[in-house]
């Protein structure tokens, strides 16, 4: 008992210092992303409150050139393996906050039936809330969702084992702007 009490008690400190070492390498992203995590602009993700094995895996993604973005691809070639968790960890620790974008009742109506219909809980989870490698969407900006639905239906963001990429294909502009209303509403 006592080992296991002493064993949680490293993992909780080394926890603490993965997240205090992400928040001093975060200031680098706080220009776009906001001190803690909670972009003021709408082409910039909320990182705040992110799955941290989400935040690692797109940040890996980036280094590797699975996933493209000329900011985000250079920025992640600095990144040590050891970075991207302590980024990671930091801001999934965070607190996200609304993002202010007032939600057309009528399309976040819509958005939750085609949500529905698109079986998104499936991976993503009730809410939004995100697990694992999936990402959390709830309270996200809409432009972002947005242009991130475009770019899988484009076959310009491939990092997601084709799920994403297949279902895009599925929903019009309407359908998208639709789902990006009710994601953004969610919290």
């Amino acid at each position: 008992m006592i080992t296991v009490l002493a064993l949680a008690a490293v993992c909780a400190n080394a926890q603490a210092q993965d997240i205090e070492a992400g928040k001093k390498k975060a200031e680098a992203c706080a220009a776009c992303h906001g001190a803690t995590g909670n972009s003021t602009v709408s082409a910039f993700p909320t990182l705040a409150g992110q799955n941290a094995r989400y935040i690692y895996l797109q940040l890996k993604d980036y280094k590797e050139g699975r996933r493209k973005n000329p900011m985000m691809s250079a920025v992640a070639q600095g990144l040590e393996k050891k970075d991207m968790q302590d980024l990671a960890a930091y801001f999934a620790a965070q607190k996200q906050s609304r993002t202010g974008f007032k939600a057309e009742q009528a399309r976040i109506e819509a958005g939750a039936k085609k949500a529905e219909e698109s079986l998104c809980a499936m991976c993503h989870l009730g809410g939004m809330k995100g697990q694992n490698e999936v990402p959390r969407l709830a309270g996200q900006h809409p432009e972002y969702i947005i242009a991130q639905l475009k770019a899988f239906k484009a076959r310009e963001r491939t990092n997601d084992a084709g799920n994403m990429t297949s279902l895009a294909q599925t929903l019009s502009e309407d359908d998208m702007v639709n789902l990006a209303h009710w994601i953004s509403d969610l919290h």
